[in-house]
């Protein structure tokens, strides 16, 4: 019966456009120009909006600094994500790391917690030392597969802390439960502590125990503001003004809501 009344119901012939999608299919034409339009501008030489200052990516070199003045190694982590934005992130973090680290003659110390993950993060280090000119500082003992059970990573970590003493520690990825341990393990230690993370449920943990922490998208917007490479800084930008649209418009039907009551004006105008 069900069946019968949707088939009858169904639009005759093939729609290549759903109207109640419109808008949405507005605001995803935008994203496309607006990020085609700022990397061309910003390959071009010409102003585009700046991403603006965090302060947990500056403080890197702070941290290497400090390491390097106490002769102690560093820590990275990408965090316990297999393959995956926050991974990609989190890598792209570590080859400005290591090359900061080749360039100041510091111990790195990475650990992995993804089998898959360790080739690729012994690459970077290796890459960023032969581009730093030092080919023959890189050790590839320092990039350790630890385990891919969560807590025994988590434990080794711990173990590394209280062995090596690093100066610095730098979590930057995707962390669950282990987050407040390590965290709390490194300050133990002694060490200045940067730490990135998206996942909500954890994020406040890095915040109380961190020095620097980079909350949800400013992991994302790393990899931008520390290489400042055309293609990845405009895209950066065009997303953060198709946000500001977004917010303009939730401004707009609160306010409406506010005084009139109701937004259903604009939530019929933008169901058009």
């Amino acid at each position: 019966m069900t069946l019968t009344l949707l088939a009858e119901e169904a639009p005759k012939g093939i729609l290549f456009f759903a109207p109640e999608m419109f808008w949405d299919c507005i605001m995803i034409a935008s994203l496309f120009v607006l990020v085609f339009w700022m990397i061309q501008r910003a390959r071009a030489g010409l102003p585009i909006p700046d991403i603006r200052r965090i302060a947990g990516l500056e403080a890197i070199d702070e941290a290497l600094g400090r390491a390097t003045e106490m002769g102690k190694p560093i820590h990275f982590s990408p965090g316990m994500s297999t393959f995956g934005s926050e991974m990609y992130a989190g890598l792209a973090v570590l080859s400005y790391v290591a090359k900061m680290a080749a360039q100041y003659d510091t111990k790195m110390v990475v650990t992995t917690r993804r089998p898959q993950i360790h080739p690729v993060a012994a690459e970077i280090v290796k890459q960023a030392y032969l581009e730093a000119g030092r080919p023959d500082a890189y050790n590839p003992d320092d990039i350790r597969f630890v385990s891919e059970w969560q807590f025994s990573y988590t434990a080794a970590v711990m173990g590394i802390f209280q062995r090596e003493q690093p100066a610095a520690n730098l979590m930057i990825g995707y962390w669950m439960a282990e987050a407040l341990v390590l965290a709390e393990a490194g300050a133990q230690a002694g060490c200045i502590q940067i730490g990135a993370n998206t996942n909500i449920f954890q994020i406040h943990f890095f915040i109380v125990t961190c020095d620097y922490t980079l909350i949800g998208e400013e992991l994302f917007a790393a990899s931008a503001y520390l290489s400042k490479d055309p293609m990845l800084t405009g895209t950066v930008v065009a997303q953060d003004m198709l946000k500001m649209v977004i917010g303009v418009l939730v401004v707009i039907g609160t306010i409406m809501a506010t005084v009139t009551g109701s937004a259903q004006g604009l939530i019929d105008f933008l169901s058009l």
